[in-house]
């Protein structure tokens, strides 16, 4: 062998073991959970990222994506402190995992994205001429939907307001009904389970999810009363704010048995997260526009104008997507709150 050969081929090997001994956990666990680092993706769990993808691949309205993207960051959030308390030898009962794994199926089930065929289409929750019916797919809320715009018992920004009532109240339905599910599944493997560790931790939690089901059942059956009530009647003084989800914060606040100076506080951080959620709700509405603009931009094939409105549309879209994660942090805080306040009351 010829002495420049061999100097070429050490030098070859010597590259090729430099690259072997950088690069050797490309396909680790490590790299995977955390390639956001890496390649530029917008989580920093693979899976999350797989949803996301599956979830731009499929279309989805650029309201609904915002909403999904708030969604995964919140659920990332949660699945990297649970894996540093794991870490640190807690949740051995396995609940803090068993609760990030039903609130992914309720994420994928919301967006369409768990596999099942969806009877109703991907809309806003604003309304739609024509379209409100085929959002609510309940006959029951379709019926006093109907009969609320006939009263003339409502002004058109009333209209919106119980309108989101409604969908709020289809939301809930929908959530309850995913969680029946994954808690029939649990128990039907719970059935089978052979390991007698298994069997000594199963019952008490399924009782919990049991409880926790029944009282999510009772918000539903008087939620629902109230839009009958308030489809007949219209609307009165009762109610002291204007968004459900608020207002059922403070149905909560107010069973909780906090001290009368609890309940002002509350009441005052729950007018600005209103504030808040009115805020996201106008820049949604106008992406919504914005996106219907830029499609007919885009047909008339005018680049400096497309480009513009391209670049508008992405401010919009990241605005939401900053908007809609404080939003839910917001809601997922102050609920953790008033539960954990009302729980701390009811055992005094």
């Amino acid at each position: 062998m010829s002495p420049h050969l061999f100097l070429l081929l050490l030098c070859s090997w010597l590259l090729f073991g430099a690259q072997a001994g950088n690069g050797g956990g490309k396909y680790t666990r490590e790299m995977n959970e955390n390639r956001s680092d890496r390649e530029g993706t917008e989580f920093r769990i693979m899976k999350l990222n797989q949803i996301w993808e599956k979830a731009q691949r499929l279309q989805l309205s650029a309201v609904k994506l915002a909403e999904l993207h708030s969604d995964l960051k919140i659920q990332e959030k949660d699945e990297l402190n649970w894996k540093k308390l794991k870490a640190e030898g807690l949740d051995n009962d396995g609940e803090r995992e068993a609760k990030l794994r039903r609130s992914l199926n309720v994420i994928m089930a919301t967006y369409g994205l768990d596999g099942k065929k969806k009877s109703e289409p991907e809309e806003s929750n604003y309304i739609k001429e024509g379209t409100e019916n085929d959002v609510l797919n309940d006959p029951r809320l379709e019926k006093l939907w109907n009969k609320a715009k006939s009263s003339g018992k409502f002004s058109e920004e009333e209209l919106e307001k119980l309108w989101r009532e409604f969908i709020h109240h289809k939301e809930k339905t929908h959530e309850y009904n995913i969680l029946l599910d994954t808690l029939s599944r649990t128990e039907e493997i719970h059935k089978n389970v052979i390991s007698p560790d298994e069997e000594e931790v199963k019952p008490e939690f399924l009782h919990d999810k049991h409880s926790d089901l029944k009282d999510k059942l009772r918000s539903i059956n008087h939620g629902f009363e109230r839009l009958r009530k308030v489809s007949h009647e219209g609307y009165d003084s009762e109610r002291d704010f204007n968004e459900p989800r608020v207002n059922d914060l403070w149905d909560m606040a107010k069973k909780a048995n906090f001290s009368d100076n609890e309940l002002d506080s509350f009441k005052d951080e729950l007018k600005h997260f209103e504030t808040k959620i009115e805020k996201h709700q106008h820049y949604q509405k106008q992406l919504e526009v914005s996106h219907e603009k830029l499609k007919h931009i885009a047909e008339t094939g005018d680049k400096e104008h497309l480009q513009k409105s391209k670049e508008k549309n992405q401010k919009l879209t990241e605005k939401i997507k900053e908007l809609g994660y404080k939003v839910k942090k917001h809601l997922q805080d102050l609920t953790n709150r008033v539960s954990r306040n009302g729980l701390e009351h009811n055992e005094l």
